[in-house]
C-alpha cells in the first residue's frame, strides 16, 4: 500500500504505508518490518470457502493505512468485483506475461509451449476481470533456446523489479502513459 508524498523529501513520489500479505510467512513482511514499514498478514486459509470474510478481514488494515494506491505483487488471490471496485483506478498489479497474452497461471510454460520469441511482464490497473485492466507498462524478455519455465521466470523477475517502480513513479505523478522497457 502506497501513500503519495507531496513534499518530495525523497526521490520517489510514493511511500509505503503498509505491506500486507495473505501469507503470514511472506518474506516481504519481515523485510518491510525491518525497514519500519507497518505490516499485516491475513491468512486466506483461515477463511475456507469464505471469500467475503477474508476480504472483510483484509480491508481492516487497508482502510486503517489509508493508502492512495494499492500495489499487488505476488498476491495470488482473486479479489471480488466489490473489493476491486472499492479501490477502482487506484489498484495496480504486476503479472508475469505480456498481457493480454496468458492471463492467470503458468504463464512462462505457456509462452514456451506456444513457441513465443518473447515473454515478459505487465503492470496493469486491476479491474474485476482477471488480468484484463488497462496496461500501464510492459517489459520484454527473449525466450531463449533451451529455456524452461524456471529459467524464463528468473529473467522475467529481474524485469519485474525494474518495471514496477518505474510505472509506480509515473502513476503516482498522475501520468498513465505506459512505460515500455
Amino acid at each position: 500500500m502506497i501513500r503519495l508524498v507531496r513534499d518530495m523529501t525523497g526521490d520517489h513520489p510514493a511511500r509505503p504505508v503498509l505491506v500486507a500479505s495473505n501469507d503470514p510467512q511472506a518474506g516481504g513482511l519481515a523485510r518491510a518490518a525491518a525497514l519500519g514499514v507497518p505490516t499485516a498478514a491475513v491468512d486466506h486459509r483461515d477463511f475456507p470457502r469464505d471469500r467475503a470474510g477474508f476480504e472483510a478481514a483484509l480491508l481492516q488494515p487497508l482502510l486503517a493505512a489509508d493508502p492512495d494506491i494499492i500495489c499487488l505483487a505476488g498476491f495470488m488471490r482473486i479479489l471480488t468485483p466489490a473489493f476491486v471496485q472499492r479501490f477502482a483506478g487506484r489498484m495496480l498489479n504486476i503479472h508475469p506475461s505480456l498481457l493480454p497474452k496468458y492471463p492467470g497461471l503458468a504463464t512462462h510454460a505457456r509462452a514456451i509451449a506456444a513457441g513465443d520469441a518473447q515473454a515478459g511482464c505487465t503492470v496493469h490497473l486491476v479491474t474485476p476481470e482477471l488480468d484484463a485492466g488497462p496496461v500501464l507498462g510492459q517489459a520484454r524478455v527473449p525466450v531463449l533456446p533451451g529455456d524452461d519455465a524456471d529459467a524464463l521466470a528468473a529473467r522475467v523477475l529481474v524485469q519485474e523489479h525494474r518495471l514496477y517502480p518505474a510505472v509506480l513513479r509515473r502513476f503516482a505523478a498522475g501520468d498513465h502513459t505506459p512505460v515500455m522497457l
